[in-house]
């Protein structure tokens, strides 16, 4: 029994969670979703980028997508955060005459997931039958429309699923960035609960981020399902009365 108390004095201080979750949610949580959000969309494009300079023609650039993705997808999260946000970190600084760390913070969650998403919208793309590239050739398109109109949005269609694994994987490499050594305003929900666990002595604030962050990942993980199910299966079809069957509620009617 004297265990069972000291695990719960470390982990289930419901007045250390008190005191750390209104913080979570007017700073961590919000730069949380900004961080994933905005590294989303610009990993997204970069990632588009990779994928039809991956296919294309033009060995040049098919070897420059190659490193870069082998490159971005074999060092640690931790190492690339490292050497972007303090290896670029100062030049940005010149630059611009800014001292936050959290456009580096973005830079780096979004060269990683651009390489990430390379790859998945490459894949979804090759694995769209050659046929339909053919097909669309035949009917007077040209290779670029075609991959444009034909191929590449099937591809899409395939690795929507992906993708939002992707994106969940961001919301949690988001918690890695404060490493950077954020502003107090510019937090995320992971570094909020370190500050506040170093403060108390207790553990209990980091269970807090760890229920923040479910609550973000398991609704998202469950809509991954969803809709991995949906294409599997495809729309339902609505059943419409056969000519006889209105025949009979005619007469009923009648």
């Amino acid at each position: 029994m004297d265990i069972l108390k000291q695990l719960s004095d470390t982990f289930l201080d419901w007045e250390a969670m008190g005191e750390v979750v209104p913080k979570m949610f007017a700073v961590g949580l919000p730069n949380t979703l900004v961080l994933a959000v905005i590294s989303g969309i610009i990993g997204t494009l970069l990632g588009m980028a990779l994928a039809l300079m991956g296919i294309s023609r033009n060995a040049a650039a098919r070897w420059i997508a190659r490193i870069y993705t082998d490159v971005l997808r074999g060092l640690p999260p931790v190492l690339t955060i490292l050497v972007i946000g303090f290896g670029f970190g100062p030049i940005i600084r010149e630059l611009t005459g800014s001292t936050s760390p959290y456009p580096m913070a973005i830079a780096a969650l979004s060269l990683m997931s651009g390489a990430y998403i390379g790859e998945i919208f490459r894949s979804g793309i090759q694995s769209v039958d050659k046929g339909q590239l053919e097909a669309s050739r035949a009917l007077g398109f040209g290779y670029g429309a075609s991959m444009r109109l034909v191929v590449v949005p099937q591809g899409i269609r395939r690795v929507l699923p992906a993708l939002v694994n992707q994106f969940i994987a961001l919301i949690k490499e988001s918690s890695l960035v404060f490493l950077l050594g954020l502003l107090a305003t510019e937090r995320e929900i992971f570094q909020i609960g370190k500050d506040a666990a170093a403060t108390s002595g207790n553990l209990s604030p980091y269970v807090a981020a760890a229920i923040f962050y479910l609550v973000l990942t398991i609704p998202l993980t469950h809509f991954v399902n969803w809709i991995d199910a949906r294409f599997r299966s495809g729309r339902p079809e609505k059943k419409e009365p056969d000519d006889a069957a209105a025949v009979v509620g005619k007469g009923a009617h009648a």
